[in-house]
């Protein structure tokens, strides 16, 4: 029996349990209004024991952060296949809208949008996962340019964040309206993000 792997293990599973406690707490209460003792509470542990996780809130968001980077590599990995552009992109717009449209992460990223107005740190550990899907979004336009899928770009970069603004407001207005005639507002989206790339 390896003690040690146990050990560890366990350990990580008590983590993991504080950070799924912290997020409930977040779409619960909002990120403001939670404490570490609120998030002690849901995850059924002490706050002694929270603290040998984690220094505070802000760490737990750290650790968010970092799960939110694991969550968006399969969109990343996606969108290195460069070999037809347009369609790699079509099928990024569909996944990635599919995914910001889940409730519980529409929620969390109005909060996390909403502090990170007033908080520079907490801006900063959402701000990297940001700039790696801008940039490889950014690298296929590159890409579907120059070999003649999409028209040339002044600035590719920013075309690939009002892309990612664009999803990001589609989740956010299908959030609102319930999820109604998602299938019709989704094909609307990727054609109209067609259009405005194509040749």
């Amino acid at each position: 029996m390896n003690a040690p792997s146990e050990k560890k293990t366990a350990l990580k599973k008590r983590k993991m349990r504080i950070v799924d406690a912290a997020l409930a707490c977040f779409l619960e209460n909002g990120y403001h209004q939670t404490g570490v003792r609120d998030i002690a509470r849901k995850a059924g542990i002490s706050l002694g024991n929270l603290y040998n996780h984690f220094s505070g809130k802000e760490a737990v968001l750290a650790e968010i952060a970092a799960l939110d980077r694991q969550e968006l590599q399969p969109f990343l990995d996606m969108l290195s296949d460069h070999s037809k552009p347009d369609e790699t992109l079509m099928r990024f717009v569909s996944a990635y809208a599919g995914y910001a449209a889940h409730p519980e992460n529409v929620v969390l990223t109005v909060e996390l949008v909403s502090e990170s107005v007033h908080n520079a740190d907490i801006a900063a550990l959402f701000n990297e996962n940001w700039a790696a899907l801008v940039g490889t979004v950014s690298d296929l336009l590159r890409k579907g340019a120059a070999d003649g899928t999409f028209r040339e770009f002044a600035d590719p970069h920013e075309i690939a964040e009002l892309i990612m603004d664009t999803l990001e407001g589609y989740a956010l207005r299908s959030y609102f309206a319930n999820g109604a005639n998602e299938k019709t507002a989704l094909d609307t989206l990727q054609d109209f993000i067609r259009h405005a790339i194509r040749k």
